[in-house]
């Protein structure tokens, strides 16, 4: 099988699948085994795992757009990669149609494609709309959200979601903006932080992304997805399946942590996350907060495998 070429350095960093060497040997593929890729995305750990194994791949995504892009890749997998557009929750009706899957991997977040394209509204580098939705089955999107809310469930979101200790004065300023017929577009929302918080000092992290975060989380209600996903994680495997998930922030981590340790059905394999080295942060910043964990569904009889 001859794979399309991977991105070209000028696309970058941006497209390089985080932690893949350590995904790969979590996951230890062998020939005419079933992964199920819940995050797609530019197709980075569905394309490793091809060339891995002589494996099948189910690869999930919500973005239209991602599911389009990732044709060259079906056609070059000779029947062996299948796209599904849809939320990674569908995970458990897609494993009992194709019976358990022998492994399943997640990168957790939006991608580095959604944050590149201005358009989608997810980023305060690039101007756009105030967008963030990451596939056609939502239906708010953040320009929505920001009008609908009342200023403390404004400040809540900002809170609970980004972890912002400033969320009350932000949602104050966001309010006001919106008042002022002046949020309409990412630069927009940015500057409403950048009044309460001070404009951005590199390298420290920027003062807009925990309130990006925040809107981004409650548009695309990512948490729910995600619980949802744990839930199914044990049905979904195989006995001696392996599932290895990565999270970008705490709100995530904690979320996997303590479902694949309270999980009976599954023996956590990472007793501590792992972190990608000091290489790969330099030559691909977005895995700096990246935290790899993994699980091995235990035999259904009981005992672990």
């Amino acid at each position: 099988m001859t794979l399309p070429p991977n991105p070209t350095r000028a696309d970058a960093a941006a497209h390089i699948p985080v932690m893949l060497a350590e995904v790969l040997q979590q996951l230890r593929l062998s020939d005419g085994e079933t992964l199920v890729d819940g995050t797609f995305g530019a197709g980075g750990y569905s394309r490793a795992a091809l060339e891995a194994a002589r494996c099948n791949v189910i690869a999930i995504d919500r973005d239209p757009n991602a599911i389009r892009d990732g044709q060259s890749i079906v056609a070059a997998s000779g029947g062996r990669l299948k796209l599904i557009q849809g939320p990674f929750s569908d995970m458990a009706e897609i494993a009992s149609e194709a019976a358990p899957v022998d492994a399943v991997v997640l990168d957790i977040g939006v991608s580095s494609m959604q944050i590149d394209d201005g358009a989608r509204g997810f980023s305060f580098l690039r101007d756009g709309p105030l967008d963030m939705r990451m596939g056609d089955d939502t239906d708010v999107t953040a320009w929505q959200l920001v009008r609908a809310l009342r200023e403390s469930a404004l400040a809540d979101v900002i809170y609970q979601y980004g972890e912002e200790r400033a969320s009350r004065p932000i949602a104050r300023a966001i309010k006001r903006a919106v008042e002022a017929g002046e949020m309409d577009t990412t630069r927009q929302l940015a500057a409403a932080v950048y009044r309460v918080l001070g404009p951005p000092r590199p390298p420290r992290l920027d003062p807009a992304t925990r309130t990006f975060q925040a809107l981004r989380i409650a548009v695309n209600d990512e948490l729910g997805e995600l619980d949802r996903l744990l839930a199914a994680l044990p049905e979904a495997l195989a006995d001696g399946g392996v599932a290895a998930v990565i999270s970008f922030h705490s709100l995530e981590d904690r979320r996997v942590k303590h479902a694949l340790r309270d999980a009976e059905a599954l023996e956590v394999m990472t007793k501590k996350p792992i972190e990608p080295g000091d290489d790969e942060c330099r030559d691909n910043p977005r895995a700096r907060s990246a935290k790899l964990r993994a699980a091995r569904r235990v035999a259904r009889g009981g005992e672990a495998l």
